[in-house]
């Protein structure tokens, strides 16, 4: 899972950043909401976390600017407790949720696994499972048949990435958004590197295999599928 906050308090955004990745949840951040609607706009988040008071763009404006997109990434709000009339307008727009600050930091993971879980129609279990191959995405735990594998972050978010889009071809800018996030220095040679590892790992017992589509990028498909 991505998660995408767009809140200017950085004493705020950073812990928040820490927190989610602890719980193995990826977070980019961003402090204004012109670079906040340009991320936003990108495919490769799972639940955006939205202040309502930004600067340059309110948190409003990108709601209802996503929604008049037709974009559909589940939204929380973050809203100031005295403030109503913004939480009904939000959830008039749009939103999903609300939490109104202060927040206690376990509830905020709690909602936001729970949008995660009403998103796109993704995959969102805990254990991902196509043919003998089986990955538990909390602990990066891989196993083949009864063959088990060791996975590194990067790798078990690849291969996480991969299987909740089985059969679909993603190109290597996605997969560097979705795995590396927007403030990595990874290249495309990054991705090919990855790859290679999990094909190493993945064998040739399993009954999934990657496949390279040239130019375009790589897509997992089942054996006899492919």
């Amino acid at each position: 899972m991505r998660v995408l906050i767009i809140e200017d308090e950085v004493n705020l955004a950073l812990p928040l950043v820490a927190l989610l990745e602890k719980n193995k949840i990826l977070a980019d951040t961003v402090a204004d909401g012109t670079s906040g609607l340009m991320l936003a706009r990108k495919p490769v988040y799972d639940v955006i976390v939205l202040d309502i008071m930004l600067p340059e763009i309110d948190g409003l404006t990108i709601l209802k600017t996503l929604r008049e997109e037709h974009n559909n990434t589940p939204i929380l709000l973050l809203t100031a407790l005295d403030n109503i009339d913004d939480r009904v307008r939000g959830l008039n727009l749009g939103a999903d949720d609300y939490l109104t600050k202060p927040f206690d930091t376990k509830e905020l993971i709690a909602r936001i696994k729970a949008l995660s879980r009403r998103g796109s129609g993704s995959i969102t279990e805990e254990v991902l499972h196509i043919g003998n191959v089986r990955l538990n995405v909390n602990n990066a735990s891989l196993s083949i048949g009864d063959r088990e594998e060791t996975l590194t972050k990067k790798e078990a978010n690849l291969l996480e990435t991969l299987m909740k889009n089985k059969d679909n071809v993603l190109s290597k800018d996605y997969i560097l958004d979705k795995v590396w996030g927007i403030d990595s220095y990874a290249i495309d040679n990054s991705v090919e590197i990855y790859i290679h590892y999990l094909r190493k790992k993945l064998g040739s017992d399993a009954d999934v295999k990657i496949v390279t589509n040239r130019g375009l990028g790589y897509t997992l498909k089942e054996k006899d599928n492919a």
